[in-house]
């Protein structure tokens, strides 16, 4: 009996001897998340640095201080590229796919999770998977669906003579106007929604927009939130459908005006990377503002069987 008390004693010594401190853990951790930290800041913090570098002192030092710090590349990026239209347009885009996505996305994600209907699995699988379609697949039947609409642009009733939304805020907005994504993440949200506060408001005599609106949306801003942060980006970061669907400068958005400093042989690294510093300012607003929201929406949003 002693021997076996002493075994066990032995053994529990052995495994505190061998386990890390209360703190040791930690400090690994924050060791290690400092480390990735600076891994990723640097690229940003060479981006600001050469926003304010002149330019021929841009490839001279790597240094992260420059020698002779100036405003001038963002004075160009602003008058060259006129950033300032550019904002106001990507700011309207981004604001009209922010409201339509947590209207329309955010509705028939409840609908797909709280109202039972024929073809509710097959329909919402069909529509997330089209998320996966390229968009160089679909570029060309956008971009004649934009030049098509009806009695828009000079087009007669059947979308026929003029332009349709092509070179207009509204042409960019298209695509953009229901995320497939939102909808699935709204749906898993309400999947795991509580369906007691329902029933019980359908008991009184709530019609289903009042219930949403009344019951369910309350507890659904974090999912509100992951929404509008997904939709903006989405839209704000976009260069490929703008390039296609506008032609004119008064329409150009953020992106589009930044690659005015690419040309041929000839980079302005100095512009470009102010006018990428200015660009990026509201997409951090945007997050920090939601970011709690952000994180919270996305644990309750994740994938549910």
């Amino acid at each position: 009996m002693t021997a076996s008390v002493q075994t066990r004693r032995a053994s529990a010594l052995r495994r505190m001897r061998n386990t890390p401190g209360p703190g040791q853990g930690h400090i690994g951790s924050i060791v290690t998340l400092v480390v990735i930290t600076v891994v990723v800041l640097i690229p940003f913090a060479w981006v600001v640095s050469l926003s304010f570098t002149p330019a021929s002192e841009a490839f001279g030092s790597v240094s992260l201080l420059p020698e002779n710090p100036t405003l001038e590349n963002y004075a160009t990026a602003f008058v060259d590229a006129d950033l300032s239209r550019a904002l106001l347009n990507s700011g309207i885009v981004g604001a009209v796919t922010v409201l339509t996505n947590c209207v329309l996305a955010v509705l028939a994600g409840y609908a797909f999770a709280m109202l039972p209907f024929p073809g509710n699995k097959a329909l919402f699988y069909t529509l997330v998977s089209t998320a996966a379609i390229p968009i160089s697949v679909t570029l060309i039947p956008l971009f004649l669906m934009a030049r098509g609409i009806p009695l828009v642009g000079g087009n007669d009733i059947l979308g026929h003579g003029g332009s349709g939304l092509l070179n207009t805020l509204a042409g960019v907005v298209l695509p953009y106007i229901v995320m497939p994504m939102n909808i699935f993440l709204a749906r898993q949200f309400f999947t795991s929604a509580p369906l007691e506060l329902g029933e019980a408001a359908r008991v009184d005599g709530a019609g289903e927009l009042r219930i949403f609106f009344s019951v369910y949306l309350p507890l659904a801003k974090p999912l509100v939130a992951v929404v509008a942060i997904f939709s903006f980006t989405g839209v704000w970061d976009d260069f490929l459908w703008p390039l296609v669907v506008t032609s004119s400068q008064e329409v150009q958005t953020v992106q589009l005006a930044l690659a005015r400093f690419l040309g041929s042989g000839n980079v302005q690294y100095g512009p470009l990377m102010a006018g990428t510093v200015i660009a990026t300012v509201p997409v951090l607003i945007v997050f920090l503002f939601n970011q709690r929201s952000f994180i919270s929406g996305l644990s309750d949003g994740s994938v549910k069987g």
